[in-house]
């Protein structure tokens, strides 16, 4: 459906035995035309929960902020923290609540709980797959070969860094939807942190 649109992006997420890894890259284009090369499409949406997403620009700032208020709600009334599962499953209830007007975006949800680690990617309509490593966008089919060939659960944080980001490269040389840089987020159980990378 993203590449029905003309709108471009690749996002893909890792699933490490203690840690996930997301990457998205920031060029904001439609059709052939840029708007932007430093576009933030990672979105924290809890303290160790967060979105990689690609597709409509404004769906992602939208569907971020949905999801990030129904989390606190449901935070506020239970008084139990989310865990990454309900906040995927939240989020993919929303999603198909507007299966007829759908969100233009594909969705990669990581973060970690008291289970551990967990990668669940997403539709437009909320199809909701657990894995251990996905990628979404209009660079997909490319990352996506990348991560199969080479990712592995015992890869070191720095490894599944070098190669969330290799796989994004990789694809924005075959992909002219896809470039200019690389956001990524590094969820562990004691720390949230974003890098950013060139393209080069």
């Amino acid at each position: 459906m993203i590449l029905e649109i003309g709108t471009g992006a690749t996002a893909v997420g890792l699933r490490l035995q203690d840690a996930v890894i997301l990457a998205a890259e920031k060029k904001f284009s439609y059709g052939g035309f840029v708007l932007s090369r430093s576009v933030k499409k990672i979105f924290r949406i809890h303290d160790k929960i967060a979105i990689a997403a690609a597709g409509l620009f404004a769906d992602m700032q939208t569907i971020s902020r949905i999801i990030s208020n129904e989390i606190r709600y449901y935070e506020i009334s239970t008084k139990h923290p989310i865990t990454v599962r309900g906040a995927a499953k939240q989020l993919s209830m929303i999603l198909y609540s507007y299966k007829y007007m759908p969100f233009l975006t594909e969705i990669v949800i990581g973060g970690i709980d008291q289970e551990g680690p967990h990668i669940y990617v997403m539709d437009p309509v909320g199809s909701l797959i657990e894995d251990d490593f996905a990628a979404v966008g209009t660079g997909a089919q490319i990352a996506i070969g990348i991560l199969e060939s080479r990712y592995r659960k015992d890869l070191d944080l720095n490894a599944a860094v070098e190669l969330a980001v290799e796989s994004i490269k990789i694809a924005s040389r075959r992909d002219t939807m896809s470039g200019e840089g690389i956001d990524v987020a590094i969820i562990t159980e004691n720390d949230y942190v974003e890098r950013s990378y060139p393209i080069k």
